[in-house]
């Protein structure tokens, strides 16, 4: 009896139409962000395991739950990307690209995560992102956000696009964060799913990213972060706002 072959579950074929879509929106992007001065690199589609648990980060889902991790033949823990970020901060590091330097850098190419297939969702899937290194003022924030609504106008999207504004803050900022956030959740511990629990300890602020309706209910009264910002942090943020309204 023959047995057909198909494609994995969560993957997808992409046929001479669809594809003929995905390189006009690379080019399109690849156009837009050149005459930023942003220069196209390659990044390996597998990676070491340890660059996403110490870059993306050890509480996470992508770390937990999805990410196709595997041993290669000598025994060493390797993970088909689930992001790009992480790679292209390998990239810059691996070849002396950070120290005192202003780089520009965009990416494009399939990632992976184990998730839940679903229509629009698959476990293959095509990003494209743009990192700046060696920048930290609003004004490469604004760049980027202006050049992201340049390429939604490209692709004619621009009226079905929306954009949403926080701030993380720095570091000090979500430290004293993460000490309000434990002292308002231990007052609910016999509440949280089994997932939060565990993250209380090891990486609270992931509770924020929890799917689970009912702590999601707690987490809508929980302390904000906005709460907690330093005066340097708000003032980025503000700028950020400020550069933003001047474009329009």
């Amino acid at each position: 009896m023959e047995i057909k072959v198909k494609a994995v579950r969560g993957m997808r074929d992409l046929l001479p139409q669809k594809k003929a879509v995905f390189r006009f929106v690379e080019d399109q992007v690849r156009s837009i962000v050149s005459q930023y001065g942003y220069l196209e690199v390659g990044l390996p589609v597998i990676e070491s395991t340890q660059l996403f648990s110490r870059l993306v980060g050890e509480g996470t889902d992508i770390v937990e739950k999805e990410m196709y991790t595997f041993a290669d033949r000598n025994g060493d823990s390797l993970t088909l990307r689930p992001e790009g970020t992480a790679g292209l901060v390998r990239l810059a590091n691996e070849n002396g690209l950070i120290f005192n330097q202003v780089q520009r850098f965009w990416y494009a190419g399939p990632m992976f995560r184990y998730e839940r297939p679903q229509k629009g969702r698959y476990r293959q899937f095509d990003q494209i992102g743009v990192e700046c290194l060696g920048m930290d003022g609003p004004d490469i924030d604004a760049e980027i956000l202006l050049m992201s609504a340049r390429i939604w106008e490209a692709l004619g999207i621009e009226d079905n696009v929306t954009l949403e504004l926080n701030s993380l803050g720095d570091l000090s900022s979500r430290q004293r964060y993460q000490v309000a956030l434990i002292g308002f959740l231990n007052d609910y511990r016999s509440e949280l799913d089994e997932d939060s629990l565990r993250r209380l300890s090891s990486n609270p602020l992931r509770i924020l990213d929890s799917k689970v309706p009912d702590t999601q209910r707690l987490l809508a009264g929980a302390p904000e972060l906005s709460e907690f910002l330093d005066e340097d942090s708000r003032q980025h943020f503000g700028g950020l706002c400020e550069i933003l309204d001047q474009a329009g």
